[in-house]
């Protein structure tokens, strides 16, 4: 990046000293870029082209890839392409989500690099129109073990929450993991769910010969600028880590902003012909992509834009990512609608450019024509990359790996500590979960689920992702991911409708990374097409590497089911003592990747278990079914430590105990055997559930009121204090992070 350029050179000077490469870009491109152009770019056409043809805003090594996975259905109403995804849920509405990652940025300054990934997550859901009704995030860090792990988890978290819950969303589930892979490059993913009105649905276009463009919101300031660039390169010890490129937000301004474009577009659209969130590469992002979709032209005066900060360049006021702005293409005529709107708000709108009747890019400064490019060479010229991959060497020596026997006490208190699988409470009692009212289930149950107003219907939410399974196998783990997802669902009662991805990896210019992504993209498509969950929005995050040590292939899946009755809401602990307690779907030998032998060996190796989608659709069918008719007291996806992980938070969560029969041998008790659910059953329904679920789910046990979890074996008799065992579970957090329990 520029850090060492003071002044703006010449093109001709750029061309000698090769000064493009500092931003990113090859030496390919620029002569790319220049055979475009007919001539040499200036200083600030340099600086466009190198944030919009970055890998963050044009997905030059990942396209080919994007374009494999399914996205139609019946039920999208928007896919891939604009601020969010758009998911029809009947009766006129329709569901808007997507998930975005923040990770260079909160590795650098994680406080104000989780708290503006939130903030950019809000404006893509409300620039489509809708109203941000919850938030959730997944994060992943390296062990806490060491003082950087904990400030950087403690500052994240703090930044979540100190935006959402100024802004007034409530965050409502996510999830945590924690892996040495991730020590010096942690991930922060953010996803915003919100609702809209067929009717109110708005699009990011700039049409409209002679419409007027406004810019809204906070003023234009130093922060962030090459930010897109920035999240596209690797971190090192020797490479500064440029905190210029960190944002920094302001949620009471985002506050304003949202209720002033969502009364622009709710009680006033004959005004507004698109809305654009100014996001990654700032102005020229939004501007420019605005043009291209209407197949226009754009002509930008820069002396308008709002500035905070004096003597701003145009390279700078361009390539700025100051937060809380939004970028309006207004129908003529309705200016003073526009300024007056958001002068109630006591927030900017002021009018910058127009649309042109060519297809050129246009920007004027001081009265001179500073740059112009066709908006097809800045948005869809960025070249496409289809790079080489190779089958890791890890992949092609791997063997089979199994547990024969473990100490059960001792495996389950020590896997009740493990930070991936412990209790969160220590993280999301940092969050409002309950502003707004909404919220039916809080944070801590598989899925968040938030009533729909004035129906009868509710929204399940969910992000989810076993890394570990990717790097040991990254097709079926891509499967995996997905499936997971749909079973924190279909546990809640929901049927799933669509993901949102942030698929975070390493370079992509390193054949293995390459390889993982490709390999874990075709099993994401995969599962999506047998789950029927098309991939309606996303983003992709590569470069997530420090010295050259990439981090898991980790392809987060954000997802959001449909509860047509809020009343047949579901979640994970038991009920009732005397209960039936039954396992969905056959146990066997699936140890690699798993909690267990995290704990047993310190690091990750060895073959995936056998997983069939066919199955995993079945199951999930079953206890969807189950639940529609009334049958399932509690429905659980069992997942990272297996049965008796799943069993213990069930029975922790409810403080009732439970007697089980294991028929497999003790260290199958820790099996992450996938396609499988604990739900508990009234006797009064045990007959029906039965015969619903005929030879795939087996009666293991009892719920009980005395609050002690009992475990018979073939060869052992295990019993543990529920009390015991949640003080463990719900105090490991704290005693790393050194915090009250």
């Amino acid at each position: 990046m520029p850090s060492t350029i003071e002044r703006e050179y010449t093109a001709d000077e750029i061309f000698e000293k090769q000064w493009y490469r500092q931003w990113g870009l090859t030496d390919e491109e620029y002569q790319l870029i220049c055979r475009l152009l007919d001539r040499r770019p200036n200083y600030t056409e340099t600086g466009l082209f190198s944030v919009m043809w970055s890998e963050h805003c044009s997905y030059k090594h990942s396209k080919t890839i994007l374009k494999t996975f399914p996205t139609t259905g019946p039920q999208v109403l928007q896919g891939p392409g604009e601020g969010a995804g758009i998911v029809d849920i009947g009766d006129g509405l329709a569901v808007v989500f997507k998930a975005e990652s923040h990770n260079h940025p909160s590795a650098v300054e994680p406080y104000e690099g989780a708290a503006t990934g939130v903030g950019g997550i809000i404006r893509d859901i409300f620039s489509m129109g809708a109203r941000p009704i919850a938030l959730l995030d997944s994060l992943r860090f390296g062990e806490l073990t060491t003082p950087r792990t904990k400030y950087l988890l403690e500052q994240v978290v703090a930044g979540i929450s100190g935006y959402g819950n100024c802004i007034g969303i409530p965050t409502v589930g996510g999830e945590v993991a924690f892996d040495a892979c991730y020590e010096g490059n942690p991930l922060v993913n953010a996803m915003c769910v919100g609702l809209i009105e067929h009717d109110q649905i708005q699009k990011g276009q700039a049409k409209g010969v002679g419409n007027p463009i406004f810019y809204v919101g906070a003023k234009t300031g130093r922060d962030g600028i090459h930010g897109a660039t920035f999240a596209s390169e690797e971190f090192t010890d020797e490479k500064e880590q440029n905190r210029s490129a960190v944002q920094v937000g302001d949620p009471f301004m985002e506050k304003l902003l949202l209720e002033a474009c969502l009364e622009l577009i709710h009680h006033h659209s004959e005004a507004i012909v698109g809305i654009q969130d100014m996001g990654a590469a700032g102005l020229v992002s939004s501007s420019a992509e605005m043009a291209s979709k209407a197949d226009a032209g754009l002509v930008l005066y820069l002396d308008d834009v709002p500035q905070r900060e004096t003597n701003m360049t145009p390279y700078e006021m361009m390539l700025s990512e100051s937060q809380e702005r939004m970028l309006i293409c207004v129908n003529k005529g309705h200016e003073e609608t526009v300024k007056a709107i958001f002068s109630r708000y006591h927030l900017e709108a002021v009018e910058i450019g127009h649309v042109s009747d060519d297809h050129d890019y246009r920007l004027y400064h001081q009265g001179v024509c500073v740059a112009d490019i066709p908006v097809s060479a800045l948005v869809d010229e960025a070249p496409e990359y289809q790079l080489p991959a190779t089958k890791p060497a890890r992949l092609m020596e791997a063997t089979p790996y199994s547990v024969l026997d473990c100490d059960v006490e001792q495996t389950l208190t020590a896997l009740l500590a493990q930070p991936t699988i412990a209790s969160k409470r220590a993280i999301f009692e940092t969050y409002d979960s309950q502003v707004l009212t909404n919220t039916v289930v809080t944070p801590g149950s598989d899925a968040a689920v938030v009533r729909i107003k004035g129906t009868t219907k509710a929204l399940a939410m969910t992000m989810d992702c076993n890394a570990r399974y990717l790097y040991l196998d990254p097709e079926v783990g891509g499967q995996l991911a997905v499936a997971e997802a749909a079973r924190n669902l279909v546990a809640s009662g929901a049927t799933p409708l669509a993901i949102t991805d942030c698929l975070n990896y390493g370079s992509p210019e390193n054949p293995e990374v390459f390889y993982e992504l490709q390999e874990s993209a075709k099993g994401i498509a995969q599962a999506c097409k047998a789950l029927q969950t098309p991939v309606i929005s996303g983003n992709v995050s590569l470069y997530n590497e420090t010295n050259g040590q990439a981090i898991y292939p980790t392809p987060i899946i954000g997802m959001v089911g449909l509860i047509e009755d809020v009343a047949q809401t579901t979640t994970q602990w038991f009920k009732e003592a005397d209960d039936l307690i039954y396992v969905i779907g056959d146990t066997d030998a699936f140890f690699a990747g798993s909690e267990l032998q995290k704990w047993l060996t310190g690091s990750q190796f060895g073959t995936l278990g056998a997983f069939d989608l066919d199955k995993e659709v079945a199951h999930q069918q079953i206890v969807k079914k189950a639940i529609d008719q009334q049958l399932l007291s509690s429905a659980h996806d069992c997942a990272e430590g297996g049965v008796l992980i799943a069993l213990a938070e069930a029975s922790m969560q409810s403080q009732l105990g439970f007697t089980i029969d294991w028929s497999y041998t003790d260290a199958w008790l820790f099996s992450e055997t996938p396609s499988r659910f604990i739900v508990s059953v009234n006797k009064a329904q045990q007959a029906q559930f039965e015969a619903l679920a005929q030879t795939s789910a087996t009666c293991i046990g009892t719920v009980t009121k005395d609050p002690v979890m009992n475990i018979k074996t073939p060869t052992n008799h295990y019993q543990f204090q529920v009390h015991d065992m949640l003080e463990i579970w719900e105090g490991a957090l704290c005693k790393l992070l050194n915090l009250k329990a």
